[in-house]
């Protein structure tokens, strides 16, 4: 995803959001978007009172139930409900998707700033290791940390987060260089800013629009890894529901039960989409080039 250029100064910021809502919303693919991500987010939030059973409970008289009045999306192996381990499953992928982004925009904007704003060795100590961050493939990367920490959520979602910091860093340090030489960092200087003020009055609300069409777009990227590092063991431990682990169990019972994974895989694939599209619109919505 190309990145975008710095938001003009001299526009007042409420003029500025009423105009990139006004765009987002003329745009019918970005609101379908918007309504996907909300419909997983209130799925998730309203677990315990749209799930029709318990996630947990098994029962060996109802093993691999096809989908039907009593089991909405049928049964798994050990006889519970697809369906209510879907809707929990939600809360963990959601979780995960925007923790991870959280870490990766906690660890990845103050060095981009930092290697943005100051340059000299600091830009290149911290590009550097940056370059040789990316130069891994993403998903190996959260693969090699969560291996590292431990089978859990929580390691997964740290291990997910530092894997997606690099791109922050780079993203950042981008947008500060096309800032920081603008007038108005160049008056706040004369005047004799202090160069934390001037970061955080002048060109970190620059370089926000950018960093939030990235972040969507990563929650996306982050709820596909953590599908797969709980399909791999590496997640969100049984019993407790996961798609990716679902997916996981579901693989042993593709032509006996193929419900079992239809289900999950399709959730996954919605979320995804939705966080996508909605990135997309974000991305035209805040971009200052297009005139819609």
């Amino acid at each position: 995803m190309s990145a975008l250029p710095a938001t003009a100064a001299a526009v007042p910021p409420s003029r500025s959001r009423n105009r990139a809502w006004g765009k987002f919303k003329r745009n019918h693919i970005a609101m379908l978007g918007l309504g996907i991500v909300l419909f997983f987010v209130l799925l998730a939030i309203l677990a315990p009172f749209i799930a029709t059973h318990d996630p947990l409970q098994t029962s060996f008289t109802t093993i691999r139930k096809a989908p039907s009045a009593s089991f909405w999306l049928g049964t798994d192996e050990l006889g519970r409900d697809i369906f209510s381990r879907m809707v929990y499953g939600a809360r963990a992928s959601l979780m995960a998707g925007l923790v991870s982004v959280l870490i990766a925009l906690v660890v990845g904007v103050p060095f981009g700033l930092a290697a943005g704003y100051f340059g000299g060795w600091t830009d290149s100590c911290i590009s550097r290791a940056t370059e040789a961050l990316l130069a891994i493939p993403f998903l190996i990367l959260a693969i090699a940390l969560a291996a590292f920490l431990g089978p859990s959520l929580t390691n997964a979602m740290i291990a997910i987060g530092v894997s997606a910091a690099p791109k922050f860093v780079r993203l950042t340090r981008g947008q500060v260089l096309a800032v920081k030489n603008e007038d108005y960092v160049q008056s706040a200087r004369a005047l004799g800013a202090s160069d934390l003020r001037i970061i955080g009055r002048h060109v970190f609300p620059n370089v926000m629009p950018p960093l939030i069409v990235q972040a969507t777009i990563t929650i996306a990227t982050a709820i596909i890894a953590e599908a797969s590092l709980s399909f791999l063991g590496l997640g969100l431990q049984p019993p407790t529901p996961s798609w990716g682990s679902m997916l996981n169990t579901a693989k042993n019972f593709m032509t006996q039960a193929p419900w079992m994974s239809i289900f999950p895989g399709s959730a996954i694939f919605l979320v995804v989409l939705g966080f996508n599209l909605l990135g997309d619109g974000l991305r035209d919505a805040l971009d200052p080039r297009q005139e819609k």
